[in-house]
This record gives structure tokens, C-alpha cells and sequence, in this order.
């Protein structure tokens, strides 16, 4: 979307998430003066303290690492949770929750989440594969027969697999959606990718589309014959005791509990708009979650430690092929999860995730070390992508 209400602005190849930036009528605020923000310690899996008093005047690395986000890179606010190998959490913030209030940035706020939403998909998925409900190297017509056809396309030779690997080959369909902000059902986003001929041919390649987890959405509906959100509710949200996590129902453009603003902004010449409040129903089962960098870290944390999937199914997540291009050096993708190398020695496993107004980068080790950052404006440079994901590193290997 360049200029006008509802237009897609095309993403670059390191993009990932959903890919698609949406203007509403907005007032335009301009950025003033933006306030550095401090570190409050908190018990494990416990979020909102007070910040010590010398906490400010003393900031840690992380902490310098977000205040660089808001000072070199211009985002209204940055939020960060860290978890070390203990279970001690940090939380962390910098800039402004709102520009036209000057309010502060509230700790471990919500954000939309983008395509972190993937994971919890890929979970969900899983959980079904280990109940003898899905098969993986099942092809997609067994679950949705007739369903996926096109230039190229054939619900017969594409697998869950590779839905879930991003090796189908279907095209992108948040690259054709038009103008319209409204609410989007998941068969017209689907159907709107299958008016546009095959990337490749499945297996035959790997290319980050988010129809594919439109597909892999359907596919738990069919089986389960129950809606998405009451699955990844059930089976996700609940199990690993996250308490600010949720899929958003049809029609709620609102962020239930307390979160910073999240900013478009069309050019650096014009001012930033507010855009937190919109119908993420384009982003379905490729992103349309809210949660805190303290309940990802959580998620992630319950994934990796084995309390959310059997351990044959987590292997099949960790089971990766390279992802350079979206997710940069050294990157792979497994099943709704991705590895990316650590400075200090070792992978970290996460997503990530980008949505109009917010982006998010974090991960979690084996050894039970956690981290997620998010800021207030979706990023399209390669260079400030770079800054985000290495303050990640900073705080993981700090």
C-alpha cells in the first residue's frame, strides 16, 4: 500500500511474515522527541514490575539495543522479555505507547504477532499427526478433496508437509488482495491465491507463502470440525499456560488488554499514522495473533522443552531445509519453526513475525534461554531487520 487506503505494499525477500500493510483513515501524528525506556525485573513467567531506580541511568545491553531502535531506526516504541537459563525474566522498554498522549510503553503490552501465528499452527497440526488424525506425506485432496486447483496446482500432489515447510509451491495471496479493508473469510484468501499460476513444483523448491497456512488452517477445521481459534485455544494457548495470548474472533479490530500504539508510515517524509486498531482477518491461520513477548517466549520455551508434542513430532518440526533468503544467513525451516545461528555458539528456534504496526523477532535455545523484541512499526529495510534480529541475538546470548 502506497498512498492510498487498503493498497498492498509488496514486501522485500526478508519480509516474512504477513506481507501486507494496510492505511485506515487515521489521524497522521508526527514523531517528536521519543522517550528512552528502563528494565524491570521479574520472577519467572511474571510480567509488570516497577523498574529499579538506578535501572535507567544504568541500562544492560538489551536495554541499549532497544533505545538504538527507537533513536538510529525511528520506531515509536520498542518491548522486549528475556529469560535466562534459570527462569529469570526481564522485561524491557523504550519510546512511546502512544504518540498523540506521550503515554508510556506498557510492559510485556500485546502486539499483533504476524506470523508467530504460524507456529501455533504448525503445533495444532502436529498434535493431530501424533493422535493418527493427519498423516503428513498425506496429499492435500485426502483432507479437502476438489478444493486446490489452478495454473499448475493440484491438491493431489501437494503434501501437508510441505504446507507446513513452505515447499508446495502456491503462489502468495496477501500479494493480490486489492483495496479493501474488511474481514476476508479463509476460502476467499485461498481462492484468491489460486487465480495465480504454481511458483514451482511442489518439493521441487522452498518459498515462503502464507497460503500455505491457509491451507494448513482448513485442514484442522476439516478434521476437527471445530474453528481454529477454539483449537489453538485448546490445544496451544491453554496447555502452555499463556494468559495474553489469543486468536482475534471475526470482526475484532481491538487489542484486548494494554499495548503500544502500532505506526505506518508511508515514506520518511510523511508523518506516521496510527494503525493498531484494524480486521486482521486477511492474516487467518498465517497471522492474525495477539500475545506478549513474555508469553512467546513461554510458547517457545513449552515447544522446545517437549510438553506440547510428542517427541516424534517435534523431531519432524526440527527437521529443516534452508531458508537464507527470507530469513537470513545461516536461516532454516522446519515445520512452522525456524533456526537461525547464534554469535555466541548454538541455534536459537523461533518465527517471528511482521503485521501493519508491529514486528516481532525472538527465539529460544535448548538450554532454556528465551527472547523476544517487538517494535511499533513494520519494518521494510534490510538494514533495520538487521538491528532488530541482532538485538535479539543480544539478549539470547548475553
Amino acid at each position: 500500500m502506497r498512498g492510498q487506503k487498503g493498497r498492498i505494499l509488496r514486501s522485500t525477500s526478508r519480509q516474512h511474515g504477513t506481507r501486507r500493510q494496510i492505511l485506515p483513515s487515521a489521524a497522521a501524528v508526527t514523531i517528536g522527541v521519543l522517550a528512552l525506556g528502563g528494565v524491570a525485573l521479574v520472577p519467572p513467567a511474571v510480567s509488570g514490575s516497577v523498574a529499579p531506580a538506578d535501572a535507567a541511568a544504568r541500562p544492560d545491553a538489551v536495554q541499549r539495543a532497544l533505545n538504538g531502535l527507537v533513536r538510529d531506526d525511528r520506531m515509536p516504541a520498542a518491548l522486549a522479555s528475556v529469560k535466562d537459563r534459570s527462569g529469570r525474566a526481564r522485561t524491557y522498554t523504550a519510546g512511546v505507547g502512544d504518540l498523540v498522549t506521550g503515554s508510556k510503553v506498557p510492559r510485556d503490552g500485546q502486539v499483533r504477532i504476524g506470523s508467530n501465528t504460524k507456529t501455533f499452527v504448525a503445533v495444532v497440526v502436529l498434535q493431530l499427526v501424533g493422535e493418527g488424525k493427519i498423516d503428513l506425506d498425506a496429499f492435500v485432496d485426502t483432507y479437502l478433496p476438489g478444493l486446490v486447483r489452478g495454473e499448475g496446482i493440484d491438491g493431489n500432489r501437494i503434501t501437508v508437509r510441505q504446507l507446513l515447510q513452505h515447499t508446495s509451491g502456491l503462489p502468495e495471496y496477501s500479494n493480490h488482495l486489492g483495496d479493501d479493508v474488511r474481514y476476508y473469510a479463509p476460502r476467499e484468501l485461498l481462492a484468491t491465491a489460486l487465480r495465480h499460476p504454481a511458483e514451482f513444483v511442489p518439493g521441487k523448491s522452498w518459498k515462503y507463502s502464507n497460503t500455505n497456512y491457509v491451507l494448513a488452517g482448513l485442514i484442522i477445521q476439516k478434521v476437527t470440525g471445530r474453528p481454529l481459534a477454539d483449537e489453538i485455544d485448546r490445544r496451544v494457548v491453554r496447555r502452555a499456560g499463556l494468559r495474553h495470548t489469543y486468536f482475534p474472533a471475526p470482526g475484532d479490530a481491538r487489542i484486548r488488554e494494554p499495548h503500544p500504539h502500532g505506526y505506518y508510515q508511508e515514506s520518511k517524509e510523511r508523518p506516521l499514522r496510527d494503525i493498531t486498531e484494524m480486521d486482521p482477518s486477511w492474516g487467518w491461520a498465517a497471522g492474525q495473533m495477539i500475545s506478549t513477548s513474555t508469553d512467546l517466549n513461554r510458547f517457545f520455551g513449552e515447544l522446545l522443552s517437549g510438553r506440547l508434542l510428542p517427541p516424534a513430532q517435534l523431531a519432524q518440526m526440527r527437521s529443516t531445509v534452508p531458508a537464507e533468503a527470507t530469513f537470513g544467513p545461516g536461516a532454516r525451516y522446519g515445520l512452522g519453526l525456524v533456526s537461525r545461528p547464534l554469535p555466541c555458539g548454538g541455534l536459537s528456534w523461533g518465527h517471528g513475525g511482521s503485521f501493519p504496526g508491529y514486528e516481532t523477532r525472538g527465539g529460544a535455545t535448548d538450554d532454556g534461554r528465551a527472547a523476544n523484541v517487538a517494535v511499533t512499526m513494520q519494518l521494510t529495510g534490510e538494514a533495520a531487520r538487521g538491528r532488530l534480529e541482532r538485538a535479539v541475538d543480544t539478549a539470547l546470548c548475553r
